[in-house]
């Protein structure tokens, strides 16, 4: 979430955006309940319309 929202406003939508996705749950309350993490994030990618080739997480080349 930090590299897609940035560290300050991933923590705001994972505690106060409600998803659909998962129950009407916000990303931690979903997350405490058991819910899969890329169930989670899938969700949240929905909501802020995150463009499918970034729902992956950026591309980092190995050293």
């Amino acid at each position: 979430m930090d590299d897609e929202f940035g560290a300050g406003y991933s923590r705001v939508v994972a505690s106060s955006l409600v998803l659909a996705g998962v129950g009407d749950r916000t990303a931690e309350q979903a997350l405490g309940a058991g819910v899969p993490p890329r169930q989670v994030w899938l969700a949240l990618c929905d909501v802020q319309d995150v463009p499918p080739e970034r729902r992956l997480g950026r591309d980092v080349k190995p050293r």
